[in-house]
């Protein structure tokens, strides 16, 4: 049995490699042909890739060696030819060990060598001229056809030499600051089952360092847009090297596995970027493909700890992607789902995900991405079922799945002070993962905390550039805080980055809406056209326009239009949703019956959490506070955790029904327990913002309090990035000026019913609510 050793410490060398580096050893300083290399691993064998069989033992050779073949100071690369072995070798051999034929050969054993690399210090530069043996041709080709397999080559024991070739290959320690490009993997066996998989597997066992970072896949694809190549490029090692110096990343990982023998050989090379330096180099066998997973697990560790990772680190961040799923069809259906979601958005991913449940029903992370696509294709229910059975699963996980999962289910189940805790072990975790300051700012928007919102969506558009919804959450905060030239710049910096997605669409529509320019509005419902769950996201957008200047005919076509673009779209619970929120304005401009209808048909297309709660309140406020109550009864038992629901959506539901009884002073009463977060935009989707202010100041008209009222439709005027075109920002200013009657201030008065009826001086003349405030207006001259 061969060993290379390296200070007395033994390196492992496959037999194949080792059987390649006996012989340029043997041969030093004379070029070995590829023919030769073949004949000696496969003699006259055929139907056997040689050359890559070849190319996969030079590696393995370099990678013992930390012989980089850019820098190489042991074995030349001769372009179509061969190798040649430059360094300078020393051979020695136990005493009474005699020559003897090649028929005995591989009964010897004992023999040692010492190999020392040309160095400047005291060989000058390497050349194959200065190569040299210390015995004759003959001689060095009879010690090792005398001891062939059984060569034992020890590197570095006194050789200064060796020193000065190992230590400043060591690896260099990289911090969290310093990105690492993943390079695809290098599958040469063949079989499709490793393609991208292995890459994927890869990229989360280093996702698990607190300490290395992985180059956000955002990043790369700008980077690939900015170099003229498709973002569905195959990142070779070439390609990862450019990519590492575009974006000042620090490393590239290259893998690769390969099929000898029947044997599966793993390789990770992590080089330096741009010199190319070997900072750590792995390798493992896997004797079936099943084992392949914890063989890469295996070798990534290493890398880690090679690379300036603790051990107490690796230890404790360190579960196996097996853990995760242990099926490869599955992680390859994964995989490709990663891809065409990328490419094609939520809906086409779908059934990739899918088939990836079907092959290991316990993929925690199919779950989780699952819970996520429908969750932004407006189907909480579904998104809850996923992300309940990943939060079960959450256990066999790597560290960072562990936590993604968790806050995505605490975000769709809205346990937000879970959530927020979730989310503050995540930064002090992993600081340099932008999508833990994302959530946490979105907790903040849900809880009209803008101030501290804006930090968190800042720093996570710092840590990920080339995330759209990192622009699209610090554009909401921007909005709300009524810094429109701010959220303007935010989206067009996504957009300058060739970022795109429905949620810029729809917040460059809705400043559009708050500048008045209707051709930038139509420029953008335009782009949704076709797009399937786009197109109906924008078409509800339309509607609510249509409904805040009086238009009401114009609003029910467009809303009816959005939900059949919905179920089209097999997306029936945002179709209820687009539904459900028509019902609300029209029960709020007066037409009751035409809001019960609505609101029956929503329910009939679909029953989740999202649509009850819109329907509870669109019923009070219509009038019909039995089956509004209902609803309440039911939402209070299936969610009797959600914050969400208890400090905002349950005591807007329940003060609308005291109004509808005539107790303005309960509605009061309930309203307290939303007044912290009154500013606020939660779930469903930010639809139906500032009812709790709005609903106060009802209160206090009906207590006949007009100041007090005044005060609250002021905090809804006040705040048009938060209102934007949804109906209750252009009533407010109606129930402004009634307000200013009760107060007994006429000129106030009057000039708040004008201001409205030349916002609705083109609504529809048979609104029951513009009607009334027609009447009303006639009676102050």
């Amino acid at each position: 049995m061969g060993e290379l050793r390296e200070g007395g410490r033994l390196r492992s060398l496959p037999a194949q490699p080792f059987r390649v580096l006996a012989l340029l050893t043997d041969r030093a300083g004379e070029v070995v042909t590829r023919q030769e290399i073949r004949q000696c691993l496969w003699g006259e064998r055929k139907y056997v890739d040689a050359d890559r069989g070849i190319n996969f033992c030079v590696n393995q050779i370099r990678n013992a060696l930390r012989d980089p073949a850019e820098k190489s100071r042991y074995i030349k690369t001769l372009p179509r030819r061969g190798y040649r072995f430059i360094a300078l070798t020393t051979r020695s051999m136990p005493a009474g060990t005699a020559m003897r034929s090649i028929a005995t050969a591989s009964a010897e054993a004992g023999s040692s060598s010492a190999i020392s690399p040309a160095s400047p210090s005291l060989a000058g530069t390497a050349t194959p001229e200065r190569a040299s043996v210390a015995s004759g041709r003959g001689a060095r080709r009879a010690v090792v056809l005398g001891i062939a397999a059984t060569v034992l080559l020890v590197l570095g024991v006194i050789s200064l030499a060796v020193r000065t070739f190992f230590y400043p290959h060591r690896a260099t320690a990289l911090t969290a600051a310093d990105y690492i490009v993943v390079a695809d993997f290098t599958n040469t066996t063949r079989d499709a089952m490793f393609d991208d998989s292995l890459t994927h597997a890869l990229t989360t066992e280093l996702r698990q360092s607190p300490v290395l970072t992985v180059l956000p896949p955002a990043t790369v694809r700008e980077t690939l847009k900015m170099m003229g190549l498709a973002n569905t490029q195959r990142i070779t090692p070439a390609v990862a090297q450019e990519i590492c110096l575009r974006t000042g990343s620090k490393a590239v990982l290259n893998g690769a596995i390969s099929l000898l023998g029947g044997t599966y050989l793993v390789e990770l090379d992590a080089l330096a970027c741009g010199a190319g330096d070997v900072l750590a180099s792995e390798h493992g066998e896997a004797k079936r493909p099943e084992a392949v997973l914890g063989v890469l697990s295996g070798a990534a560790s290493r890398v880690r700890r090679r690379l300036g990772e603790s051990l107490p680190s690796v230890r404790k961040f360190d579960v196996p992607v097996q853990a995760t799923t242990t099926s490869l069809e599955a992680l390859k259906s994964y995989t490709v789902g990663i891809k065409v979601l990328t490419a094609q958005g939520d809906a086409p991913a779908v059934p990739f995900f899918k088939r990836a449940l079907e092959q290991d029903p316990k993929f925690a992370m199919a779950y989780a991405t699952l819970a996520a696509r429908y969750n932004n294709l407006a189907q909480p229910s579904l998104a809850l079922d996923y992300a309940t059975r990943a939060y079960e699963l959450r256990d066999t996980v790597t560290e960072p799945e562990r936590l993604l999962i968790t806050a995505r289910y605490l975000r769709i189940t809205g346990e937000l002070d879970k959530l927020t805790q979730t989310l503050e072990m995540w930064k002090s975790e992993y600081p340099r993962d932008g999508r833990s300051y994302g959530g946490l700012g979105v907790n903040y928007v849900f809880m009209g905390q803008y101030a501290k919102a804006l930090v968190e969506c800042r720093q996570a558009v710092r840590l990920d550039p080339d995330d759209a919804t990192a622009y699209a959450n610090l554009s909401i905060v921007y909005l709300a805080l009524n810094r429109t030239a701010e959220a303007q710049a935010a989206l067009d910096s996504a957009l300058t980055r060739r970022l795109d997605g429905v949620e810029l669409h729809r917040l460059l529509y809705s400043l559009a809406f708050l500048r008045r320019d209707a051709s930038e509005m139509q420029r953008q419902a335009e782009w949704a056209v076709g797009k399937p769950r786009s197109e109906d996201d924008l078409l509800s957008a339309q509607s609510d326009t249509a409904a805040y200047f009086g238009r009401n005919a114009s609003a029910r076509q467009l809303s009816h239009r959005a939900v059949e673009s919905a179920v089209r779209a097999d997306s029936r619970e945002a179709a209820a949703l687009w539904q459900v929120s028509a019902s609300l304005r029209e029960a709020e401009f007066g037409e009751r019956r035409q809001a019960a209808s609505e609101v029956r048909a929503a329910l009939r297309l679909a029953g989740g959490r999202n649509v009850k709660v819109l329907a509870a309140l669109a019923l009070a406020r219509a009038g019909d506070t039995t089956e509004a109550r209902a609803l309440v009864t039911e939402l209070e038992r299936d969610y009797p955790n959600n914050s969400v629901l208890i400090v905002y959506r349950l005591p807007s539901i329940k003060a609308a029904i005291a109004l509808g009884e005539g107790k303005p002073h309960q509605a009061l009463d309930v309203l307290e327990a939303a007044k912290p977060n009154e500013l606020g935009q939660p779930t469903p989707s930010g639809l139906a913002p500032l009812y709790p202010p709005y609903l106060r100041g009802r209160a206090y008209l009906a207590l006949h309090d007009g100041a007090a009222a005044a005060v609250e439709f002021q905090k809804i005027l006040d705040a048009p990035g938060i209102a934007l075109n949804f109906p209750l920002a252009a009533l407010a200013r109606l129930e402004r000026a009634r307000a200013a009657v009760l107060a007994g201030d006429t000129p106030s008065a009057r000039s708040g019913y004008r201001d409205f009826l030349d916002l609705w001086a083109e609504a529809d003349a048979d609104v029951p609510l513009l009607i009334a405030a027609r009447k009303e207006f006639a009676r102050l001259h």
